[in-house]
């Protein structure tokens, strides 16, 4: 018997909706009551607000959970992950709750996980016409390039790589484990699920940009953090890949400016500084890396081994 028939046995599946919020004072009831709608229960992750948006939302009689201080919407995801383990969910779907994602879209979400079509579900504004058409053209712009970056690091097949819209079953709620702080957390799940071998998914969605701060961050900065994180992802991923071969080839090119050097002196009798500067600057950098490749690669087969 699976877990859908065990829940069928015993009762309708428990929908969590999880919602991180920041000074969404202004949209944080609207969202919550639609949601309520569709949900068995509503769990918003106040983190760090300013203003009224966890009193509005306690009024609600929702699940709050409070962070003292900012802490980026990747330690907000965290929360809600834990808080949705804690009530023993069913599916977890996680909306912004600054009122660009439509709550009744959930049961779009939920559907290809009561199916057992999949273990994750992202909305992506690109497999409908209307959805694209709504993001602002800068947006789509840094949407796109972080996506085919995210796709290329994970071989993962998705079109929107930043969409915060996802629903997540009983089985991704077991075995995601992401540690990202910041926006890069959208991509660090994917990693990770394709680590886990969980399926994923992605249904049409419209987003709504009119009259909406949609992102504390400023979109440079934004992409940039995304990016960097990116990079840090792929390299504690594959060390020995983007650590170690850059930093081999860095060495070699270190003893070649040293060979370089050593028949400069035994013709001239002289040292050219550039050239013994060069030498020492490659080795340096190419034994840095090759041993950090060394140590994270030891450090992650180390967790490997824990975790199984």
């Amino acid at each position: 018997m699976n877990d859908w028939e065990n829940m069928e046995k015993n009762g309708r599946p428990l929908i969590v909706a999880g919602i991180p919020a920041y000074n969404e004072e202004k949209t944080i009831g609207r969202v919550v009551l639609q949601a309520q709608r569709w949900a068995n229960k509503v769990v918003v992750c106040d983190d760090g607000s300013k203003d009224m948006t966890a009193d509005i939302a306690e009024k609600l009689g929702v699940n709050i959970v409070k962070h003292e201080r900012n802490m980026g919407y990747g330690a907000a995801l965290q929360s809600l992950f834990r808080r949705a383990r804690e009530l023993d969910a069913d599916i977890l779907v996680t909306l912004d709750g600054d009122g660009q994602h439509n709550p009744s879209d959930i049961p779009v979400f939920i559907k290809p996980l009561l199916e057992e079509k999949a273990d994750i579900v992202i909305g992506s504004r690109f497999l409908h016409g209307e959805g694209a058409k709504r993001i602002p053209l800068y947006r789509q712009v840094g949407i796109k390039a972080i996506t085919r970056l995210t796709v290329a690091a994970s071989n993962c097949g998705v079109s929107d790589a930043q969409n915060g819209f996802r629903a997540y079953g009983r089985r991704a709620l077991e075995r995601l484990k992401f540690y990202e702080r910041g926006m890069g957390v959208s991509v660090e799940i994917l990693l990770k699920a394709k680590e886990q071998y969980l399926k994923v998914i992605e249904v049409p969605v419209v987003c709504n940009y009119r009259g909406l701060e949609t992102s504390t961050h400023a979109p440079l900065a934004h992409g940039v953090s995304v990016l960097m994180s990116i990079v840090k992802l792929v390299v504690e991923d594959h060390p020995l890949l983007f650590l170690g071969v850059p930093g081999v080839l860095s060495l070699l090119i270190g003893v070649l400016f040293g060979v370089w050097m050593l028949q400069i002196y035994a013709l001239e009798h002289r040292i050219v500084t550039n050239v013994a500067l060069a030498s020492m600057t490659f080795t340096l950098i190419g034994l840095f890396a090759v041993f950090t490749a060394i140590t994270l690669y030891a450090i992650k087969r180390l967790m490997q081994k824990v975790t199984k």
